[in-house]
């Protein structure tokens, strides 16, 4: 999933029953002065953060870039500073529970912002910041029909003529010697996608006409030029002489994973579940694989109690049958398209989870956002009229070997695909997030947590397995556990590398041989653990934590699964932590 604010500010209870209905707003004791001041700090990181206001749905700075520079980054600051004063003098403990909820985040994402600029400096070594933003701002004008084109293209004018001038500012911000080599490098390769989306601006500019078709294309013939001296500074001087270190170190590690995951788990205490977690998941790949393979010519001894080589054998051994199932490169889309509908309609035959009246869609993933991930999750915010999500599948490098296209291929195979599927879309991000946006907020609309959204996602894969998804088929459950199995790995990865010397060689081998994954999805989290830090556990935490709330609400009486997964989806999309005191009664802390 992608972040729908790209820079915010960079920077005795009622109990709601286990099987309620969504709620909007259900709380008592509401402060209306504490709803005006949230409101009054939604507009001021809307209006300094102008991309993340369009992904949100709010159009007023359409035409507008974020101020980058060192004097936008004290306007932040000093913004977030005084933000945090005026909260402070709340007595949180006199809020309804969703504004005591609202309070802890609201504070939490303003020490986010002082620690991103002060501490972790991210826009001084980091370039995919900058590339992020340029490409999200040109990419949500065009993709979201939120009004004609004509009204798109005068807000798209005022960008692009906006563009030279981030550019210029995020070129006087990064410090080569400070930026990492791999974070250039792929800044590098990201930016000709900026001419991409320009061009999908450009082919509607026959709906404008005078002084404002003339105005759109000095723009764009501005823009082009501007992105290909950002690509000539990339090229010819950051990569160069790009020589910061890639790992953050232990001391940065824990205060942003703490930041980030927002979960009272320490850094070693994640580790070890993880390393458990990782037995359990090559138990339950035993099982299944020992299963498919059962008279098959040639195949491994499985006995019932493994030797760990004998386990190694028998799952390899199961792989190669679903890895047979490899789609061709044209087919992965259509694929991916299929089985969108077909989650859809399981989901619903099976009463999961209700399925928001929004539009799903699979796309192919823009060029400027490729490169750290085969896939992901776009939902506008839900401030948006046109609630269209798009499920963006990257497509096969051009540049790629044979070898390395039948890697990708047989990783990505058509059991996988189905599971991707469940991830990004169908149950997972895009129903997810359609249900947050309904909550009805603008001060939550601002708070997406790392390991509710992702944990949610790879919650729902399980909840689709255990309800007979794909028939129970042996084939699609080995896929399951083995995509499972990214979790606890990404978990030890991440820490590895940024608190450790985590070599690649040792890197690969944790996840090809450990977690029998393909070398090209090995290769590209070995990029992606270099170019994130504190991203790759939420996923496993935020499983965790959802695993965890789902066994406390079956203790409840009259436990439905619908009413359950709707009433959880009901608060928008704030820790777990918080669903679970907010749907048992328990105090908010």
């Amino acid at each position: 999933m992608r972040n729908r604010l790209i820079a915010a500010l960079i920077a005795c209870a009622v109990t709601i029953p286990v099987a309620a209905a969504p709620a909007k707003m259900s709380e008592t004791r509401s402060d209306p002065r504490f709803e005006a001041f949230g409101n009054r700090v939604v507009d001021q990181i809307l209006r300094l953060d102008p991309v993340g206001a369009t992904g949100l749905g709010d159009h007023r700075y359409d035409a507008h870039f974020p101020d980058v520079s060192a004097a936008g980054r004290a306007a932040r600051r000093a913004a977030a500073v005084q933000a945090l004063a005026e909260l402070n003098r709340f007595d949180r403990h006199r809020l309804g529970r969703e504004q005591q909820v609202d309070a802890i985040l609201l504070a939490d994402q303003l020490r986010y912002t002082m620690f991103s600029i002060d501490r972790l400096q991210d826009w001084a070594w980091d370039p995919l910041t900058y590339s992020g933003i340029a490409g999200t701002a040109l990419f949500t004008l065009s993709s979201r029909e939120f009004a004609p084109w004509p009204q798109r293209l005068r807000s798209a004018t005022g960008r692009l003529e906006a563009l030279p001038g981030f550019l210029a500012q995020a070129k006087a911000a990064l410090v080569p010697a400070r930026v990492p080599l791999i974070h250039a490098q792929t800044a590098a390769k990201q930016n000709a996608g900026l001419n991409g989306l320009i061009d999908d601006l450009a082919a509607h500019k026959e709906t404008l006409s005078g002084a404002e078709r003339a105005r759109f294309d000095r723009a764009v013939a501005g823009a082009k030029a501007a992105v290909g001296d950002y690509q000539t500074w990339l090229d010819k001087t950051l990569v160069p002489h790009a020589r910061g270190n890639e790992r953050l170190g232990a001391a940065l590690y824990d205060e942003k994973l703490r930041l980030a995951l927002n979960s009272p788990l320490s850094r070693q205490q994640i580790r070890a579940r993880a390393v458990a977690n990782i037995g359990e998941f090559r138990t339950k790949m035993y099982g299944v694989a020992a299963g498919m393979i059962r008279g098959k010519p040639g195949a491994p001894a499985a006995p019932a109690n493994p030797t760990p080589a004998q386990q190694q054998a028998v799952i390899t051994a199961g792989l190669a049958m679903i890895y047979a199932d490899a789609p061709r490169a044209d087919e992965v889309i259509p694929f991916a398209q299929q089985s969108l509908a077909e989650a859809t309609a399981f989901v619903r035959a099976h009463n999961i989870v209700t399925v928001p009246a929004a539009s799903y869609n699979v796309i192919d993933m823009p060029e400027y956002a490729r490169g750290t991930a085969v896939a992901y999750a776009d939902m506008p915010g839900p401030f948006e009229r046109d609630q269209r999500g798009f499920y963006a599948v990257m497509p096969i490098p051009a540049d790629w070997t044979e070898a390395q296209r039948g890697s990708f291929l047989r990783e990505n195979n058509k059991w996988a695909l189905h599971e991707l599927t469940l991830h990004e879309a169908m149950p997972g991000h895009l129903l997810q997030l359609a249900h947050s946006n309904q909550y009805q907020s603008r001060l939550r609309a601002l708070f997406g947590s790392g390991p509710m959204v992702e944990g949610w996602a790879c919650y729902g894969e399980d909840v689709m397995a255990d309800a007979g998804y794909r028939g129970g088929d042996p084939r699609y459950l080995l896929a399951h556990y083995k995509f499972l199995m990214r979790l606890p790995v990404n978990a030890i990865l991440d820490q590895d590398f940024h608190t450790g010397g985590l070599t690649r060689e040792a890197a690969i081998k944790l996840m090809t041989e450990t977690a029998f994954q393909q070398e090209r999805e090995a290769a590209g989290k070995w990029v992606r653990m270099q170019l994130s830090s504190a991203q790759l556990p939420v996923y496993f935490v935020g499983y965790q934590e959802w695993k965890d709330l789902r066994a406390a609400a079956q203790r409840k009486p009259r436990f439905a699964m619908q009413a359950f997964h709707d009433s959880a989806l009901s608060h928008g999309s704030p820790p777990v932590r918080f669903i679970r005191e907010l749907m048992f009664g328990e105090p908010i802390r």
